[in-house]
């Protein structure tokens, strides 16, 4: 097993890795439901988006009917995934704090709410269409073969996670009756992949500076091994989304003006993985850094202007 590298500067660990334990039974199961990282799910609307139809308040209400979906599914996963890890997340020096590991939330009460979720989730689903519950069904399967033991399989883990974003698009597009692109499928899956291998190298380095092994794939992750990888996936979500953006099926090539933005979130998560040695949840940079914050309204507002106002 090939070791890690040593860093020159240590992790940049964020003040809140130790959070206050929750003072009620609810609050300690909304936190362990984990509703900041709901952003991901806002991937539901780019069928919405590209597909011209963001002005039709039908087609926009399926789309956000379809998020509440993926939101109460994603946080059953969170609940069972926890419930999995209950012992391990008791060893780690941050993970020991979640409600489950503290004992803040009794694990009868995380099993009927992950239940009660998923339920609701397909339910919810149905009511938008047959074939997005389907898909919401698919994820919840995913989910729980990940937590189950994919999540120990090396180069496996990241590309499940990478199905579940893809999953999001092909749902959202489903739920407008919309077609979505092969490249727009490709670019996803691509970032994806950005966002999870830069996830292991995070994890990686923070293992490293605090002496805990409690995810065991990244026994087999080395730190020159990951910086390929995220080079190598780097490029091809850039590539992937501009080849997308010059042949969008609606507007054609002036969906370029879309890419700067992309461009500079992208070498701005980098910065703040490499350089700043941020370990922060993925979801709490994208919600949190001013930069990123400001890649994605930049994106928004431009891909706005180019498919309603200047087309």
């Amino acid at each position: 097993m090939e070791t890690l590298t040593e860093e020159r500067a240590a992790p940049r660990v964020p003040p809140s890795t130790q959070p206050e334990p929750p003072r009620s039974t609810l609050a300690a199961l909304v936190v362990t439901m984990r509703p900041q990282e709901w952003v991901k799910n806002l991937l539901v609307f780019a069928g919405v988006l590209f597909s011209g139809r963001f002005d039709n308040a039908g087609d926009l209400g399926a789309a956000a009917v379809t998020f509440v979906a993926f939101c109460a599914i994603s946080s059953a996963g969170y609940l069972f995934n926890d419930l999995r890890d209950l012992e391990l997340d008791r060893r780690h020096p941050e993970k020991r704090h979640r409600p489950l590991a503290s004992g803040a939330l009794a694990p009868a009460v995380a099993w009927a709410a992950a239940i009660v979720l998923a339920v609701a989730a397909l339910a919810i689903a149905i009511a938008v269409s047959p074939e997005v519950a389907g898909i919401v069904a698919a994820y919840a399967v995913i989910t729980a073969g990940y937590s189950l033991g994919l999540k120990r399989l090396v180069i496996i883990d990241v590309m499940t996670i990478a199905s579940l974003f893809i999953l999001r698009v092909v749902a959202g597009a489903v739920a407008v009756d919309a077609q979505a692109s092969e490249f727009l499928l490709v670019c996803t899956g691509m970032l994806a992949l950005f966002l999870g291998f830069t996830k292991r190298r995070q994890e990686a380095i923070l293992e490293q500076a605090e002496g805990a092994q409690t995810r065991p794939v990244l026994e087999h992750y080395s730190l020159p091994f990951l910086d390929q990888m995220v080079a190598m996936v780097t490029a091809g979500a850039i590539l992937s989304y501009v080849i997308y953006a010059v042949s969008s099926p609606l507007i054609g090539s002036r969906m370029l003006a879309t890419a700067p933005p992309v461009l500079y979130g992208i070498f701005r998560y980098l910065y703040l993985i490499y350089d700043r040695r941020d370990t922060r949840s993925t979801a709490a940079i994208l919600i949190e850094d001013p930069g990123m914050v400001f890649a994605g309204v930049a994106w928004v507002a431009t891909a706005l202007l180019m498919l309603y106002v200047f087309d």
